[in-house]
């Protein structure tokens, strides 16, 4: 008993010791720094803007709003990845500090907004107005929702965004353009040039011979990323919409006489009459007028009377639907040609009618429009379904059964693409015949084989599923697969340089005072004149290349410029005129309102760019990453 007493004591004491121990090691690691692990927390703020924050939250809303626009834009959904190489997240933090920098400034001035002036620009926001164009608040509540904003959210968004703009405005706005920038850039776009050139030719080159292994070699070297094959992508691609899901065959033909019967409008011209009419000032007037026609009078006897000329009797053709008073039209198209009707209480007055010409309707059969009929109720139906289908899909996708499994279960079709490249084409160069090419080709560039894609919705309505089934890396080409290409260009450049110093040397002569004439006859080359050239404009066989070169040099001089592909020009500019600058011409306000623009945004970056360095930004790379999905 007392061996074991002193073992329960030696094991207390024990513990008593080891708790003291471990305390002693808490309260060391606490005091050396191992606490901040418990009271280390995730940041949230992505930027100081002096005083202002800039929030992981808002910082992801931005991102994720802009995500959707190109989303919508592109209509694919847009990677994380792909965003990043947009440069989306530094593009979104970029106007969110430059937000900040405008709302401090404004704060540090005292600028505000009244709460009228918020409310009239909310009022007065064209996105805001229904159809009757007044504000409606069912359309500024979904906007809201849509937005994930509060009112009060989007009243103090709004407020912040005015003062912005009204500080741009007191920095930037209105700016005085000087006389001289407006006609430096009226003489820029109106001055117009004379000159006399001659062309040299590949003819003019002289001989060329073929190359050896060695200048092939060596020019292939110096050029091999001009031989690219590029990446090319197998695609196994499914498609869905109304037209490929209709079945018009199951349409009854009780359905479809009923749809024709509803719809027999659409399938022929309605019935158009040409009205006259009569307008008085009093229902009185009217029947008065009415009865004296029932005892024998013409109705164009009582116009007469009313010093109405017949011109201005003529109401116009019209098909009911086109009527712009209903009182009128049920009036005249209830009359036989030629009668007149009794007295109409017409929207602009008392109204006698008279119809002078009936066009009957003109129908087309059923039985010559029933397979359009048809086609149209199946599609129709086919709409409904798609939804239901996208989503059978889905749980069979999400099962990991291929495409061709479920295309053959769905009764659908699968279009095995076996190589496009990043532009949509083939190895041939042609366009591949898909469905929503562009999006299926920019998806399927960002996915990888035996990734689980999402469908793409179609522009008309209907999913695409697409799957990567091989990638074929872009390479470059060997010597012996561009041979032939090699070999050819080989020999332009040949050309390119023998003509560009023959032109060098023929250009020397001329500054050195020798006539153009003289110059191009020893090379049998005919001098021609150019009149009217435009700035960077072709004209005759001047490419805007050499016009552009032409401008380039002052009157009286030579130049030399290459002319497309495979000539060079040798000129001398013989002239030039600009039409006197007339400040009170729309091209001169036009003139006025560019430079304006452009030097506003010139002063207002630079404005931004000064305050953002007194009021000191700093950004957090990590809280970045966190707020756009990115790695850690």
């Amino acid at each position: 008993m007392l061996r074991g007493m002193r073992k329960a004591g030696q094991s207390l004491v024990g513990k008593i010791i080891a708790t003291i121990l471990f305390g002693v090691l808490i309260l060391s690691f606490a005091i050396w720094g191992i606490g901040d692990i418990f009271r280390a927390s995730a940041p949230t703020t992505v930027a100081q803007v002096g005083d202002t924050e800039i929030t992981i939250d808002q910082v992801r809303n931005a991102y994720n709003n802009e995500l959707q626009r190109l989303g919508r834009q592109f209509r694919t959904v847009i990677t994380p990845q792909q965003a990043r190489a947009f440069g989306l997240d530094q593009q979104v933090l970029s106007t969110l500090v430059t937000e900040a920098v405008m709302a401090e400034r404004a704060r540090e001035l005292g600028l505000s907004v009244s709460d009228q002036l918020v409310a009239r620009s909310i009022m007065e926001n064209p996105a805001f107005r229904g159809a009757d164009g007044q504000f409606n608040r069912a359309l500024f509540d979904q906007a809201l929702r849509n937005a994930s904003l509060s009112e009060a959210g989007f009243v103090q968004e709004q407020r912040l965004a005015m003062a912005r703009i009204h500080l741009a405005e007191a920095i930037a706005g209105e700016l005085t353009v000087p006389l001289a920038a407006r006609e430096a850039l009226h003489r820029y776009a109106n001055e117009r040039r004379t000159a006399s050139y001659f062309l040299l030719t590949p003819q003019m080159a002289g001989e060329i011979p073929a190359p050896t292994e060695e200048q092939l070699q060596s020019f292939y070297n110096e050029r091999k990323s001009a031989y690219q094959a590029p990446e090319y992508r197998a695609v196994s691609l499914m498609a869905v919409d109304a037209a490929s899901l209709a079945k018009p065959e199951s349409v009854s033909d009780a359905d479809a006489r009923q749809r024709y019967e509803q719809q027999k409008a659409r399938y022929g011209t309605p019935e158009r009459r040409t009205i006259q009419q009569i307008t008085f000032s009093s229902p009185e007037e009217a029947e008065a007028a009415f009865n004296r026609i029932k005892e024998g009078a013409t109705f164009d006897a009582i116009a007469a009377e009313r010093n109405i000329a017949p011109q201005d009797l003529e109401l116009g053709t019209f098909t009911r639907a086109e009527m712009v008073d209903p009182a009128v039209a049920d009036a005249a198209f209830a009359l036989e040609q030629g009668a007149t009707s009794g007295p109409v209480a017409g929207r602009f007055g008392p109204v006698l009618v008279r119809v002078t010409q009936v066009q009957p309707e003109a129908v087309r059969p059923f039985e010559e429009v029933a397979g359009e009929v048809r086609a149209e109720i199946a599609q129709e139906r086919a709409r409904n379904e798609i939804d239901d289908l996208h989503d059978s899909i889905e749980d069979m996708r999400a099962s990991a059964r291929p495409l061709a499994e479920i295309a053959q279960e769905k009764g659908l079709t699968v279009v095995q693409v076996p190589a496009v490249d990043a532009q949509g084409l083939d190895k041939a160069g042609n366009p591949v015949d898909i469905p929503e090419r562009e999006a299926v080709v920019r998806a399927a560039f960002a996915s990888d084989i035996g990734v689980d894609n999402e469908a793409l919705r179609r522009s008309g309505g209907g999913y695409v599923w697409y799957d990567v089934t091989g990638i074929e890396p872009a390479r470059e080409k060997t010597l012996d697969e561009v041979r032939d290409q090699v070999a050819t260009q080989w020999r332009e450049d040949q050309i390119a340089q023998r003509l560009a110093e023959q032109a060098r040397q023929l250009t020397e002569r001329l500054q050195k005072g020798e006539t153009i004439e003289a110059v191009a006859q020893e090379i049998n080359a005919p001098v021609k004149a150019a009149a009217d050239l435009a700035r960077n404009a072709p004209k005759d066989d001047l490419t805007a290349e050499a016009v552009g070169r032409i401008f380039s040099i002052p009157v009286g001089q030579a130049g030399n410029a290459a002319n497309g592909a495979d000539t060079r020009a040798v000129f001398q500019v013989t002239g030039a005129t600009v039409p006197p600058f007339v400040t009170t011409t729309q091209e001169a306000q036009n003139i006025e309102n560019q430079l304006r623009n452009g030097m506003s945004d010139d002063l207002l970056n630079q404005y931004i760019a000064q305050v953002r360095q007194e009021l000191g930004v700093t950004i957090n790379q990590q809280a970045l990453r966190l707020a756009t999905g990115g790695e850690i």
